[in-house]
């Protein structure tokens, strides 16, 4: 599913123009974004919560060149779902 596909169901439900659902779709990936690149989780009940990791430094090699280089410890943005969220995509499986 796109976000074009998610603003033409929100549009379709609700009966809210599609320009007014995709500048909201926008707006909230921006805030998302922009909490997590200041370091705030972003918590949804019953939905997850969009959280900062921190991958420790490591070391990595380049097989073709023989060489060794260090990969400073950095951070990344990851998804955590809730518990009910998981169950529902699990239910669906079956």
């Amino acid at each position: 599913m796109t976000k074009a596909d998610i603003v033409n169901e929100i549009s379709k439900s609700t009966g809210i123009d599609k320009a007014s659902v995709l500048e909201t779709v926008e707006k909230f990936m921006e805030i998302v974004k922009d909490s997590l690149a200041n370091e705030e989780d972003v918590f949804l009940r019953g939905f997850g919560s969009f959280i900062v990791k921190t991958r420790s430094q490591k070391t990595a090699r380049n097989i073709s060149k023989g060489t060794t280089i260090i990969i400073p410890e950095h951070k990344i943005p990851a998804f955590k779902p809730a518990k009910v969220f998981m169950e529902q995509v699990k239910e669906s499986g079956k």
